[in-house]
């Protein structure tokens, strides 16, 4: 890499768990390894985090890491005095187009790079922030889909767009350790040979798109032919949105197959993976999905939508099965159907790591900003 100053800034990296968050540790680490080892500099400001909130972090040594602690001036104003100082400056997200713009305006010869991951990007509004985004040298989209949509939607010059696919987390743990799914299903009361679907997101409103509500209603037309058929519905939760679901699982007559945990800790997660049978998340606004991806990582079989991001992450069905995500008899199908593989079949580890693996990302960032 010929740079010599990288400015990354992010509005969070380690205060919250979400998918963004999750890509933006990730990025760092290879910005971390992909400078070091090109005699480049590297500096990561992050608007919303605390500076010792990285003390402990595996991805990326603290010394290059800044954290503004939602002091929104100083923030922008370091941005601004070293964006304009760096040869590349990447933004996390849109909400940073702003400050991205006006380092563009102050230092054109700064190559400017915006990170686009989903619905914050397809529902952009008309008017300064659209504007903007031809102030990008290079927009990294996480996948085909919004790479498409984005071209569609705010005429940005096709040739500033790369697609640029999520990865897994370099430190996802190898194995899970058997009996500990074992005691995970003795705590929820699971039969040790009843099936279990999976999905993992947060409960609210403006996520029902994940398609948990649907699963509900295919599992339903289900139940009388696989009574001992459970559902996990995990992840953080809106309490109005889960009253709502519950009385929707009472409606459908599902109260003794469906548990909802709330927030998992990510040193938990592979327990529930290993636990499950089928992965399941029918969702039609999907950046991405990198739970699809941490699912087959697992050697889960998955299944999801076919109308947004999620057909990168399963390879347009080469690593899973896609359906139409508003069709409930296709979702019950799909369903049964996956039940016919075996638990300790595996996806095509080679495939999997050799398209979604941190190596390969890491090599296409280095291409990218090249």
């Amino acid at each position: 890499m010929k740079h010599k100053k990288i400015l990354f800034l992010s509005l969070r990296i380690f205060s919250a768990t979400g998918g963004i968050e999750k890509v933006c540790r990730i990025l760092g680490k290879a910005l971390f390894e992909t400078t070091f080892s090109g005699n480049c500099s590297l500096e990561i400001y992050s608007s919303h985090d605390t500076t010792n909130q990285s003390s402990h972090n595996v991805y990326f040594p603290s010394d290059y890491f800044s954290g503004f602690g939602n002091n929104r001036f100083k923030f922008l104003n370091a941005a601004f005095l070293n964006g304009i100082k760096s040869e590349v400056v990447i933004l996390s997200h849109i909400n940073l187009l702003p400050i991205g713009w006006l380092i563009k305006r102050f230092s054109p010869k700064t190559k400017l790079v915006m990170l686009a991951h989903g619905i914050e990007v397809w529902s952009l509004p008309l008017g300064i922030k659209k504007k903007m985004l031809n102030a990008c040298d290079e927009i990294l989209c996480v996948s085909q889909f919004t790479k498409d949509e984005m071209i569609k939607l705010h005429g940005v010059v096709a040739k500033k767009y790369s697609v640029l696919n999520n990865c897994l987390d370099p430190f996802l743990p190898v194995l899970a350790k058997q009996n500990d799914s074992i005691d995970l299903r003795s705590k929820y009361g699971f039969s040790p040979f009843g099936k279990i679907l999976f999905t993992l997101t947060r409960m609210d409103a403006t996520e029902r798109y994940k398609g948990y509500d649907r699963v509900l209603q295919a599992m339903a037309l289900l139940i009388n032919e696989m009574p001992d058929l459970k559902y996990i519905i995990g992840g953080s939760y809106d309490k109005i949105e889960k009253n709502k679901i519950d009385e929707l699982i009472a409606e459908l007559g599902l109260k003794d197959n469906v548990v909802i945990t709330g927030f998992i800790p990510d040193e938990d997660l592979n327990d529930y993976f290993l636990m499950s049978d089928l992965y399941v998340m029918p969702s039609y606004n999907e950046g991405f999905g990198i739970v699809f991806i941490e699912a087959m990582y697992y050697g889960l079989p998955v299944i999801a939508g076919n109308k947004d991001g999620s057909v990168d992450a399963l390879l347009n069905g080469k690593l899973g099965t896609l359906i139409d995500p508003m069709d409930i008899e296709s979702l019950k199908n799909a369903i049964k159907d996956n039940f016919g593989i075996s638990k300790n079949k595996k996806v095509d580890n080679e495939v999997l790591m050799g398209n979604f693996g941190y190596d390969v990302y890491k090599e296409k960032l280095s291409v990218i900003l090249n």
